[in-house]
């Protein structure tokens, strides 16, 4: 306050650091290079970039949805290195030579995964806000349990929130995965 009031007595005092501007401040703004779906991706982003942010706002994946911002709901789950994560509590430069698997990335030449198919088939979803981290979390479910019973499937499911469908059809469609049953055409 001091240096304020110091400011406004002396004439000629403000110096032209103390002017404010319209520019705006610049960002420090570091390089990172990954695998994001198969692609290698290389960028330079602000150290404090969320992965998320950066699926969404610098690849425009926007299928990784943010819905909380504090890894409760789960519409942010993606792999990383084969593991699913919550992509709202890891920033861009953890992920540094990573490789990343979005929902974009699961399906392969134009065919869903078989766990995007299986939500498709039985309905395990209604607004589909959840449904991209959903689908995430359950193949590394079935990856880490494949003979999962309902019970374990619906603890495995746990980090994920849901809150139009009551998780009846998003237990089937894993169900139906697991089972290897095949959808029907589009």
């Amino acid at each position: 306050m001091g240096r304020a009031l110091g400011l406004l007595r002396r004439p000629g005092a403000c110096c032209e650091r103390d002017v404010p501007t319209d520019e705006p401040e610049t960002a420090v703004s570091i390089p990172i290079s990954l695998t994001v779906n198969g692609q290698a991706v290389s960028a330079s982003v602000d150290p404090r970039t969320l992965l998320v942010q950066f699926l969404r706002e610098h690849l425009q994946l926007t299928g990784t949805h943010v819905g909380c911002d504090t890894a409760q709901c789960g519409a942010c789950t993606v792999h990383l290195n084969g593991r699913a994560i919550k992509s709202c509590s890891v920033l861009a430069l953890q992920v540094q030579g990573g490789e990343v698997t979005t929902i974009e990335g699961l399906s392969q030449n134009g065919t869903l995964h078989p766990m995007q198919a299986a939500f498709r088939e039985c309905h395990g979803l209604q607004c589909g806000y959840c449904t991209p981290g959903m689908v995430m979390a359950s193949v590394q479910l079935l990856k880490d349990c494949p003979n999962a019973n309902e019970e374990e499937i619906r603890e495995g499911l746990d980090g994920n929130i849901c809150r139009c469908t009551g998780y009846h059809n998003i237990v089937k469609a894993i169900q139906f995965c697991q089972s290897g049953a095949t959808p029907t055409p589009v």
